[in-house]
């Protein structure tokens, strides 16, 4: 281990609020993360996934409130679904509020959203009382890390923090659904 690689969720919150990119586990992955309000937070993530911004990234939270500046108002029904799966390792895709960045929407009219149950991940969420990107700590097109040592083999010094605990049971990425038709997408 090394200063960016340990198990305190306030200084990894600390270098995220700083700008920082840093990687936590979550229902069945690493993430990779950072502020969905810091644009140059966005851009050093982008570079370091080689990622291409029009995909967008997944909002992750500890509660729907914290969701709320990314999304735009929902009806009854789809209010309903997410009250059935969260907190849950559901993700779902609903319209975006008309202030939602750009490069977290990747310019469409939607948003990845889920409120996590996964313990450190949603604990990362209350200390930063905020949601948080959350994307696969993976180089894009590769397999995505489940440990925190392959986090550090991967991308080494170029994240600020490694949030050093364990993956939930699931055994890959989170599924996703449209909030709109219901459609599973992942």
């Amino acid at each position: 281990m090394n200063e960016r690689t340990g198990r305190d969720i306030s200084a990894a919150c600390r270098r995220l609020k700083a700008g920082g990119v840093i990687a936590y586990p979550t229902e069945g992955v690493f993430g990779l993360g950072c502020d969905p309000n810091n644009q140059q937070a966005i851009e050093s993530l982008l570079d370091i996934k080689h990622r291409d911004i029009a995909k967008g990234f997944i909002l992750i939270a500890s509660e729907r409130a914290q969701l709320s500046p990314f999304i735009a108002e929902l009806g009854v029904e789809i209010k309903n679904k997410l009250d059935k799966s969260w907190p849950g390792p559901v993700t779902w895709i609903l319209p975006c509020s008309a202030t939602a960045p750009l490069s977290v929407t990747g310019g469409k009219p939607t948003i990845a959203t889920r409120v996590t149950d996964h313990k450190i991940a949603s604990g990362l969420c209350v200390e930063c009382q905020s949601a948080i990107i959350s994307t696969s700590a993976n180089i894009s097109g590769e397999p995505a890390c489940t440990t925190s040592q392959q986090v550090e083999e991967v991308f080494g010094d170029q994240l600020d923090y490694i949030l050093d605990h364990k993956v939930g049971n699931l055994t890959g990425p989170t599924p996703i659904f449209d909030g709109l038709t219901g459609d599973q997408l992942r």
